[in-house]
């Protein structure tokens, strides 16, 4: 008779899961019984220790972590892998991707990209009337929720002002589903005031969608394009992310004697273990698992040179803050000049180092940059270069501490202002502090209104209904409603301070 395995047994008899979901946590369990690709000694207790972290992604990488497939090339030729005609209406195209999400890999077990949406729907609604349309989007909709419940999932949006960004943008408010995650790529010389306006009303009314700053993102990227997944990551279309590894820059910070030993030893020494790790898991993906001999690669869907490898960083705050107090400084991250420009010199830091370090089978030959949004695990640390929960200050004074750093972050960085609930009101205000965080650079804007219960975590969406039945054992048929208990038990993400958009700062002052 073979050893009792308590973690199966425990996953097996777990009533608040549903088969489906027993299914993958089985299946995480059995991958990390594999041994993991080989890593040096001191790269092995670096990742022990969790200064550097491989996001649990798992020990036998045989899929990218982010995959963002050109869905329009199966709208164009269909698939002879998945014997799947060329589309020729609305619902056939529709239908068509449907087919296509449950054949696309991530790091979650279903699809974080489900593709730039309007764009692929637009050309199969020229004899659709608004009736049929709406119906449509809204089925497809409940059906990415329904039968995809992983709010990783991701859609694209915009810029163009046009019909299906527009029903998908009515869908998405009446439902206020936690899946599909939503960005609409914003572009002050394509989209118009209206439909920004609409989506302002749409945070409003359900803290979706995340408002992207087209013209920084596509200069970041080329001709092919690119695409935001999972929270809140640029990747190249047509590839995506081999994988994800991190710095916990606290850490870095407690190892070093002060600010110059941080930033000239200690710093670059983790960053290139770091590196190491990272390519320990890319030789795996890339020579050992067989996935670039998919039908993803070969009917073009994929294009094995277009993946990237995502640089993370998080604990900015704790790190500027330790480091503050070994210089004997009293500014803390977020609220002090000196302390802020110290995390901008990290970020740059960190930019430098990273575009000197080439990699092998990378697109671009280099990593890029990315401000992690953290695991639900990471008690005491906050989640990239954002502000400590519970310490933001007004949403302007906020945007302006953050926005130095967004430069430096190609692959990804946001933050999440909470809004007091009476913004609803005054829907123009959030699409007023969006533009401004435009100009000062931002890449991405995002908030949660107070109030709803559809809530972001760290770029995923919660309901707090949800919770609260998770929470009463219940379970969830929501994949990810058990990483956002977790974070709201482990980390304070439910304490932000909701926040009015209006000139605080200047109460009693001259005007």
């Amino acid at each position: 008779m073979t050893a009792e395995a308590p973690n199966l047994r425990r996953i097996v008899n777990d009533p608040t899961l549903s088969p489906a979901q027993k299914a993958r946590a089985l299946s995480l369990e059995a991958e990390n019984a594999l041994p993991y690709p080989d890593l040096d000694e001191p790269t092995r207790a670096a990742l022990e220790a969790r200064v550097i972290c491989d996001m649990y992604e798992g020990h036998a990488p045989y899929k990218p972590r982010y995959v963002l497939p050109d869905y329009s090339v199966v709208l164009k030729n269909g698939s002879e892998w998945l014997e799947l005609p060329v589309p020729q209406t609305l619902e056939e195209a529709i239908h068509t991707l449907m087919i296509a999400y449950h054949h696309v890999p991530s790091v979650t077990g279903m699809p974080v990209y489900i593709g730039q949406l309007d764009d692929l729907l637009l050309p199969y609604c020229a004899d659709v009337t608004d009736a049929h349309l709406y119906q449509q989007i809204k089925l497809f909709w409940r059906y990415l929720d329904r039968v995809l419940p992983d709010a990783f999932m991701h859609a694209n949006i915009g810029p163009t002002d046009n019909r299906v960004a527009r029903m998908i943008l009515r869908v998405d408010a009446e439902l206020k589903q936690i899946a599909p995650n939503l960005t609409f790529l914003y572009d002050a010389a394509v989209s118009t005031p209206d439909i920004l306006q609409i989506a302002a009303a749409n945070i409003a009314a359900c803290s979706k969608p995340h408002i992207a700053n087209h013209p920084v993102h596509a200069a970041t990227f080329d001709a092919k394009g690119y695409g935001i997944v999972s929270c809140y990551n640029a990747l190249p279309l047509c590839g995506g992310a081999s994988t994800l590894t991190r710095v916990n820059l606290a850490k870095v910070a407690e190892r070093s004697r002060d600010v110059d030993d941080f930033l000239d030893n200690v710093l670059p020494h983790y960053v290139d273990l770091n590196f190491r790790l990272t390519e320990a898991r890319i030789d795996y993906l890339f020579n050992r698992s067989g996935f670039f001999d998919s039908f993803l690669v070969t009917e073009g869907w994929l294009d094995e040179t277009r993946f990237t490898a995502m640089f993370g960083i998080f604990a900015m705050a704790e790190a500027v803050n330790i480091l503050q107090e070994k210089s004997g400084a009293q500014g803390r991250y977020g609220c002090d000049a000196q302390a802020n420009a110290l995390g901008y010199d990290i970020s740059a830091r960190l930019a430098k180092m990273v575009e000197d370090r080439p990699l092998k089978q990378v697109w671009r030959g280099r990593a890029m940059l990315h401000s992690q949004a953290g695991l639900s695990t990471d008690t005491g640390y906050t989640p990239g270069v954002r502000l400590p929960y519970g310490t933001e200050p007004d949403p302007v004074t906020h945007i302006r501490a953050l926005a130095p750093h967004h430069r430096f972050y190609a692959s990804g960085v946001s933050e999440i202002l909470t809004l007091d609930e009476t913004v609803k009101a005054n829907p123009d205000a959030v699409m007023d502090l969006c533009l401004g965080a435009f100009s000062l650079g931002f890449r991405e804007f995002t908030a949660n209104v107070g109030g709803n219960d559809l809530v972001r975590v760290t770029g995923y969406m919660i309901r707090l209904s949800d919770i609260a039945q998770f929470n009463a054992d219940l379970g969830s048929r929501v994949n990810t409603t058990a990483l956002g208990a977790e974070a709201a038990n482990c980390t304070p993400i439910l304490q932000r301070k909701p926040r009015v958009v209006a000139n605080e700062l200047l109460a009693g002052q001259d005007q």
